[in-house]
């Protein structure tokens, strides 16, 4: 819609829908403006730091799974096989009523999963964990806690209201 707006615009100086004979330059001007509060929004959309984030770690995961399922299939997946007496454990299967269930390729996608699991935990959020630790901006350091005059949940001592029961607790809460 809006490119047809624009080609239209910029081609005939019109907006859809107008008479060409009486197409003005403020419309055209319009349909300009327009298309450039668009354009300008999704820019500002696509260049958030959270978006472009985004992208870059779903880009940088796709390709470490397609290296963790190489090492898997290449390496990890002979090993087993080999526990069993066959050539290539992904072929492994069993039958029942004709029905086939290749429990192999299962196994592959666990043993991938687990190899993705762990490298992320010991490369991305250790190291994460350490660096906000060190930098005071540790997310679990516990805050203080009482328990809920009326139900005894602990809950935050900040809290006006109990997550479990919903008690209403007032401002001293804490000094009954």
């Amino acid at each position: 819609m809006w490119r047809s707006l624009v080609a239209q615009a910029i081609c005939n100086r019109q907006v859809v829908g107008s008479n060409p004979s009486t197409g003005s330059k403020g419309d055209f001007v319009k349909a300009i403006s327009a298309v450039a509060s668009v354009l300008k929004e999704f820019r500002a959309f696509a260049l958030r730091a959270n978006a472009v984030d985004l992208a870059i770690g779903v880009a940088l995961g796709a390709a470490f799974t397609a290296v963790v399922q190489a090492i898997v299939s290449g390496l990890f997946t002979p090993l087993i096989a080999a526990l069993f007496g066959k050539q290539n454990f992904s072929t492994l299967f069993f039958s029942v009523h004709g029905s086939r269930f290749s429990y192999g390729l299962v196994v592959n996608a666990v043993v991938t999963l687990l190899i993705v699991a762990i490298v992320l935990f010991f490369l991305v959020v250790k190291p994460l964990n350490a660096l906000r630790r060190r930098l005071g901006l540790d997310t679990n350091a516990s805050l203080p806690k009482a328990p809920c005059p009326a139900c005894m949940t602990e809950i935050d001592l900040r809290a006006r209201r109990c997550p479990s029961c919903t008690e209403d607790l007032g401002e001293s809460w804490t000094d009954l």
